[in-house]
């Protein structure tokens, strides 16, 4: 963002609805199973805002995008992978050497 803030953003965004679902950042190339998200470790972003429309997750200044690569949709309660996309900067960021992120997916 302008103000230096970074967010992990989802746009035209769909998910099954569920309990306990939330958003990590996993510290791999992927997230497409539950046993990588579990064994590479991740960082809890917080409850999903909703299963369905555009959101933002503020991502702390101390989060090492080099290392957390990948989003994973979490149920906590029942630990399934609802979803998953590998990360890649946005075309602003890429123009600006920052690290906004933007979904493959």
């Amino acid at each position: 963002m302008g103000d230096g803030t970074r967010v992990l953003r989802f746009t035209g965004f769909s998910t099954s609805n569920g309990p306990d679902v939330h958003v990590y950042m996993v510290a791999s190339d992927d997230a497409k199973d539950a046993a990588t998200v579990q064994h590479a470790g991740f960082i809890d972003l917080g409850v999903i805002k909703g299963n369905v429309g555009d959101q933002n997750y503020t991502l702390g200044a101390d989060l090492d995008l080099a290392k957390y690569r990948a989003v994973s949709i979490w149920c906590k309660r029942f630990s399934v992978n609802f979803g998953a996309a590998a990360l890649r900067p946005t075309q602003a960021a890429e123009n600006h050497n920052d690290q906004s992120l933007r979904s493959d997916h």
